[in-house]
């Protein structure tokens, strides 16, 4: 069976922490993982960096290439965002695209690549108008969005960390859209 690669992007929500595991099961499933932060949650993880690189074989990103350089990345056959902030959705809806993982993914739609994303974001914040806009413009373009019953369902604002981040219903999700094998 030939791998196939995972464009895995996460935002600074406490399941970050969480990602060098994510990796690894998305690598028993037969991706080939090629991880991309944005810049609070690279910082966040800023410990784990060479680890994380190691871990994929991949430089982990979190800014864009220069002009002239070569991309470090192969060709994604998919691609998981989650957790995807309240900002993140809101900037990768509207197509603000000055951080890497927002522009990787705002991009994935164009070329057609199978996108899953998860929010992970309060209650308090979900209730904001914009976000229920941003969140019919990325279905609309294609996005499979894992959030309320069939993903992450936001819990009150103030806790740091959310009680379960389902990461294995988005490793079902993305692994049934971008056709590596199951578990």
């Amino acid at each position: 069976m030939t791998t196939r690669t995972l464009y895995l992007l996460c935002s600074a929500a406490p399941p970050v922490f969480d990602v060098a595991h994510v990796i690894e099961d998305a690598q028993a499933r037969g991706w080939d993982v090629c991880l991309g932060l944005t810049p609070t949650a690279a910082h966040w993880v800023a410990g784990s960096l060479d680890g994380l690189a190691a871990l994929t074989g991949h430089p982990v990103r979190w800014q864009y290439k220069l002009p002239g350089e070569d991309d470090v990345w192969p060709q994604a056959d998919a691609l998981l965002f989650a957790p995807v902030t309240f900002n993140s959705v809101n900037a990768w809806a509207l197509g603000l695209t000055d951080r890497f993982a927002v522009g990787v993914a705002a991009e994935a739609i164009g070329k057609g690549t199978p996108v899953v994303a998860m929010p992970c974001t309060n209650a308090a914040l979900a209730a904001h108008p914009q976000f229920d806009q941003s969140l019919a413009v990325l279905r609309t373009a294609g996005v499979e969005l894992l959030y309320g019953e069939t993903g992450f369902t936001p819990g009150p604002a103030g806790p740091d960390a959310p009680p379960h981040f389902p990461w294995q219903v988005a490793l079902d999700a993305v692994t049934r859209a971008g056709g590596a094998r199951q578990a």
